[in-house]
């Protein structure tokens, strides 16, 4: 456990783990899209929280007292999403609350922790779960108007001004479009083609048609995630496309490039995490223990490679334990005061920091530019 909670952020919970009080069995609940067309989000989720939840109780708990997981699979439906928020709430009598893997089914469980008062940290990236702030309602992954300033920060350093937009109707891809448009002239950039896709659509050759006969494009951005993206890269291959392709930080995994393809996929660029560049990141990178103690962790622990949403659920259950760590009951109330004065905590997706007005704790510094070579990631500099 030690190896996996490697980092001075969490150094002193291990001590805390032992202390001479306690408390009652910390229930802690889960709703995530272990199956369904999102379970390569939610799949290294469930297994992250499994595992975490398994060795911090191996090593004493938090404060002598074991964490119960109570893990649901919504396969991605909203409405069972919020089903299962409401048995964890009034059945199973959680404390908090991690998951909601897509914008949807996040958005569905909002109205049933805000209800209950329940602290929730949500696994999905549309800025709308965390802007307007509610009280209750915390996440872990950078916000998609996050990712389209990183994505026109490198266009503009890169003198791309005027562009092409396809983006899925999924609420993932719908949000990043709303958030792409309102800050492209903060950039000085121009979007001259605004194009979509449906989540079954299986070509986009038309849209891509569309947006190549264009003449001044000199880039494209594909806001989405699932395979629709994947689609896209395709696509944009063998229609010949040459102009830069960025896709969002939806779609940051080794999964996106086996399924788009290698070499479909190469020079691809979009906005990440940390967690992908592990081995790459400077010795003296906050981030560089953590990131690498989860990986190893999990790769071990499961045989398949990490993935940048379980990090998302690693970080979500590093907050939770920090601030019960720090509470002083295991009161949903005392637990979301808790997290909400998060600071300085190291992540896979960054320092959080926490406070009434920021129920994020990222900034932009924290996302990498990355981009595919030679079937791999690599740090954009």
């Amino acid at each position: 456990m030690r190896k996996l909670l490697t980092g001075v952020a969490l150094a002193s919970l291990a001590s805390l783990s032992f202390a001479s009080f306690a408390w009652a069995d910390i229930k802690l609940g889960a709703t995530v899209s272990e199956t369904g067309p999102a379970s390569f989000l939610g799949d290294p989720e469930a297994k992250t929280l499994k595992l975490m939840v398994e060795q911090i109780n191996a090593s004493g708990g938090i404060k002598g007292e074991k964490i119960k997981l109570f893990l649901y699979d919504d396969g991605g439906d909203p409405n069972k999403a919020r089903t299962f928020a409401t048995r964890l709430v009034e059945d199973d009598g959680v404390v908090a609350i991690i998951g909601g893997t897509t914008t949807g089914t996040s958005m569905s469980v909002m109205p049933v922790v805000e209800d209950a008062k329940i602290p929730f940290i949500s696994l999905a990236g549309a800025i709308e779960i965390i802007d307007p702030v509610r009280p209750n309602t915390f996440k872990t992954p950078h916000t998609d108007r996050m990712a389209c300033e990183k994505i026109f920060d490198d266009m503009k350093k890169r003198g791309y001004t005027k562009i092409g937009m396809l983006s899925g109707t999924d609420g993932f891809g719908a949000s990043m479009r709303a958030q792409c448009l309102a800050v492209a002239p903060n950039y000085g950039i121009t979007i001259l083609a605004d194009e979509n896709y449906g989540p079954k659509d299986a070509d986009m050759t038309p849209q891509l048609t569309n947006i190549r006969g264009k003449s001044d494009i000199q880039a494209v951005l594909s806001p989405g995630f699932g395979q629709g993206p994947a689609i896209v890269t395709r696509n944009y291959a063998q229609l010949g496309i040459t102009l830069p392709l960025y896709q969002s930080h939806g779609v940051a995994s080794n999964g996106f490039i086996e399924l788009a393809g290698a070499k479909a996929s190469e020079g691809v660029r979009l906005p990440g995490t940390a967690l992908l560049v592990g081995e790459l990141l400077a010795d003296n990178d906050p981030q560089k223990p953590v990131v690498m103690a989860y990986k190893t962790a999990f790769e071990k622990a499961t045989g398949t490679p990490v993935s940048t949403f379980g990090g998302y659920a690693h970080d979500a259950l590093r907050i939770f334990v920090d601030a019960v760590s720090r509470s002083k009951s295991t009161k949903p109330a005392d637990i979301r005061d808790a997290i909400e004065k998060t600071s300085g905590l190291v992540g896979t997706t960054g320092t959080v920091t926490m406070s009434p007005k920021d129920h994020l704790g990222l900034d932009l510094g924290s996302f990498r530019m990355l981009e595919i070579k030679n079937g791999g990631w690599v740090l954009v500099k």
